[in-house]
């Protein structure tokens, strides 16, 4: 299931040439980040660093060197230690480093400051993430400084060129092996959003239905994405709401947007049904135009086509069907150009996805949209939510929070929704929800 040693290979080369040989990239791991007095956070490690080496550990920095005789692949890390291990667990160690995660050297990551200098002397170019963690921007800094001092000027990199622009176009176009953990990830996320379905009713509480996700994505190996969204009634017109506390009352609307991600890989979707089993007409009316806006979004999720296009259809077809239902005045090519739509729909439709679950990657080159091309995995998200206060509208309308999300990769020949295990169409919710 996880990536092959031999890609992690392929990816290092392919930046390294793109660097040129005169470069030096550095990539730190993630910090591990306390929560409250000496309780840490569950260790995640950084994305970059993932894709490039799979290694899972803090304390370490990936140095790539092209052209370097001695091993252009340079791991700093912790060394193996019993009595830290037999506190944490076993660490993997300099020499499992070379022997099974394909590093051409590796150091103790105590021993860095005086040992990787020397391979950044001479060098034209550092490519890092300068301004991500205070603490590498102090060290790398410290490391140039001491190369002036030793070498009296001359051989110090002149330039610090952010990584970003390179890897990050890298990783926004999914290798086979990466689709099939996105696949996978997605999977289990279905499989946890048909649970919460089935166990989310009246009298129960948000939190419930948000620990029915977490299990059920544990119980197959994955952690959650990103801090589930369980959003119950007028919850649901906070478009971040992740408090999770209210209780769950017959007639509203549950929208649940939660993702799993499974080997650093991620998945994302939202589904959004009502706690009683059927859909009030209001509802089902409102239900009807995201749906319909979401369809037609993804018909635009293809190769040749602007990553703003599924966006500009589902803001038209929103936009009338407001107009239509008479929530907005006018046609929907007013409501567009004055905007008054985006008190409805105040975000964007989607966003990349993969390692992280706003992936990296520019959704616009040279100023213009970027175009869809294969392997690309986009989130398909519109909405539509109608705060409470809202006194525009007539009360039946307020209130109602809708959205609907699916994971869908550009393929050669059109798209593949990643998470069309999850049923969306209004009857076939309501009958999942009459099993019960």
């Amino acid at each position: 299931m996880s990536i092959a040693q031999d890609e992690y290979a392929r990816r290092r080369r392919q930046l390294m040439k793109m660097a040129g040989e005169d470069a030096v990239l550095l990539v730190a791991a993630a910090p591990e980040r306390i929560r409250n007095a000496d309780a840490a956070w569950p260790y995640r490690q950084d994305s970059d660093l993932h894709y490039l080496a799979g290694f899972p550990e803090p304390d370490a920095v990936l140095a790539l060197l092209p052209g370097r005789q001695h091993g252009e692949v340079v791991l700093f890390c912790r060394e193996r230690d019993d009595e830290r291990e037999r506190w944490h667990g076993e660490s993997i160690g300099t020499e499992r480093a070379v022997s099974e995660h394909g590093m051409d050297d590796a150091f103790p990551i105590d021993d860095i400051d005086d040992i990787l200098p020397g391979m950044i002397e001479g060098r034209a170019r550092v490519y890092c993430h300068f301004g991500r963690e205070p603490e590498f921007d102090a060290r790398l800094l410290g490391w140039m400084r001491r190369l002036r001092q030793l070498r009296g000027g001359g051989v110090v990199p002149k330039e610090f060129v952010a990584l970003g622009h390179l890897l990050h176009d890298l990783r926004l176009y999914k290798s086979r092996a990466e689709l099939r953990l996105m696949r996978s990830s997605a999977a289990i996320a279905a499989e946890a959003h048909l649970s919460a379905m089935r166990m989310a009713l009246a009298g129960r509480h948000e939190y419930e239905v948000e620990a029915e996700l977490v299990r059920s994505m544990r119980s197959r190996g994955a952690v959650p994405a990103f801090p589930p969204i369980v959003a119950a009634g007028t919850n649901a017109c906070v478009m971040h709401y992740t408090a999770n506390r209210a209780p769950l009352r017959d007639g509203d609307l549950l929208l649940i947007d939660a993702g799993a991600e499974l080997d650093c890989y991620a998945s994302d979707i939202s589904r959004s049904f009502p706690l009683n089993g059927r859909y009030s007409r209001e509802q089902r009316a409102l239900y009807e135009v995201v749906l319909a806006a979401q369809q037609a979004a993804i018909e635009q999720v293809r190769p040749g086509r602007p990553f703003s296009a599924a966006h500009k259809v589902a803001v038209y077809l929103i936009a009338e069907g407001l107009c239509s239902l008479g929530l907005l005045q006018g046609d929907a090519e007013t409501a567009i150009a004055e905007g008054a739509y985006k008190r409805f729909f105040p975000a964007k439709t989607g966003h990349w996805l993969g390692l992280d679950v706003h992936d990296v990657g520019d959704y616009r080159i040279d100023g213009e949209p970027r175009i869809l091309e294969p392997g690309m995995v986009v989130t398909v998200e519109p909405g539509i939510y109608v705060p409470p206060g809202e006194r525009s509208v007539h009360e039946r309308w307020r209130g109602i929070g809708i959205r609907i999300e699916d994971d869908v990769a550009v393929t050669r020949d059109g798209n593949e929704v990643l998470t069309a295990a999850v049923p969306k169409e209004a009857e076939a919710i309501e009958a999942l929800l009459a099993e019960r």
